[in-house]
């Protein structure tokens, strides 16, 4: 298995695709167990950036959040071990593991004079994809933090549901990482009655238009703000740019990962598994954004944390939302009460 195993890495590593992948037994079993909702880690997603292993985002309310891990950073060990030439399938087996165990990350970040390293105790990471929150002025607050889940979509149209009477949205896609696919064209299809929600492009440069499937929950004149940030990639990428193309809803923060490509996972025997890019996708009206990202209608910079020797200590974004010095969201409320005015 050794022989196979280093074969079909060797084929995959020719593409030179970060995300084109091969997934021992034990690896493609955590990715099965994050689609259903639950494993054991310390609950952050990692991709390619600039040919190094990165954070895309760490998921809210899970060790890596609470450690201080932002997007973006490039994690060069784990434990001590180089992730140079790593497969990114190998750096999530090391990563992972059983509740109370400890992990060590070493890291580089943007404006560090030197490596981090960041030791967080593992636990069990239940992804809960949607929380809510109710603002002054009936304005509904929903916050989707993962595609991946099976039921993102079904707690989303609950808690849409919730905000049915309300007199706007704001949608908070900061620092979700993606996920599945049909989630985003589900959701993306909750907001925009017809048409495209993102079109698909093979290796033969076909087009085909996943259009929105009718089941609309938010009236079209509600109006609506969605928050972005660097760790807003993949099916996040797909539903802003959907409502921004559409102009559907006004996007406020910073401009978005950049994942365009869209993989097919096929099940091996004895238990592996392969992830093979099949496609690039295209927004909703045609924009090509891998490695290039969706800037936003207004631009406003999230304050760098304080520097400090324990990142646990930093405020959490509801401790911020709440002491009202989210600056990108007090701008989505500012923006959302104009139009609201307006209606």
């Amino acid at each position: 298995s050794k022989l196979e195993y280093g074969a079909i890495r060797g084929m995959l590593d020719s593409l030179e695709d970060p995300y084109t992948r091969f997934m021992e037994p034990k690896s493609f079993k955590s990715m099965q167990e994050e689609r259903h909702g639950a494993f054991g880690g310390i609950g952050i997603q990692i991709g390619m950036r600039d040919k190094h292993l990165a954070v895309i985002s760490p998921m809210e309310d899970t060790p890596a959040y609470k450690a201080g891990l932002r997007a973006g950073d490039h994690i060069m060990e784990v434990d001590g071990k180089s992730t140079k030439d790593m497969a990114i399938e190998e750096a999530v087996t090391l990563i992972r593991g059983p509740k109370g165990s400890k992990v060590t990350l070493t890291i580089g970040r943007e404006g560090a004079k030197e490596p981090l390293k960041i030791s967080i105790v593992r636990d069990n990471i239940v992804t809960k994809a949607v929380k809510t929150k109710d603002l002054q002025g009936n304005i509904g607050y929903i916050r989707l933090t993962s595609f991946m889940s099976e039921s993102a979509d079904t707690e989303m149209r609950k808690a849409l549901e919730k905000y049915k009477n309300s007199k706007g949205l704001i949608l908070d896609l900061r620092s979700n990482p993606g996920g599945l696919l049909p989630n985003a064209v589900n959701i993306g299809s909750m907001f925009i009655k017809s048409g495209p929600i993102v079109q698909i492009v093979d290796r033969e440069g076909n087009r085909e238009k996943l259009n929105a499937t009718g089941r609309t929950v938010v009236p079209a004149n509600k109006p609506m703000v969605v928050l972005v940030d660097g760790g807003s990639a993949s099916a996040s990428e797909i539903l802003a740019g959907a409502l921004q193309d559409t102009k559907r809803a006004k996007l406020v923060g910073t401009k978005t990962f950049g994942k365009g490509l869209v993989q097919t996972v096929h099940a091996l025997e004895g238990g592996a598994g392969v992830a093979i890019t099949t496609n690039k996708y295209l927004t909703s009206g045609g924009h090509d954004i891998n490695k290039k990202g969706i800037v936003p209608d207004v631009v406003i910079e999230f304050p760098q944390p304080a520097k400090t020797d324990k990142p646990e200590d930093l405020p959490t974004l509801d401790e911020m939302i709440d002491q009202g010095k989210d600056v990108q969201l007090e701008k989505a409320k500012e923006i959302l009460g104009q139009m609201m005015s307006k209606k």
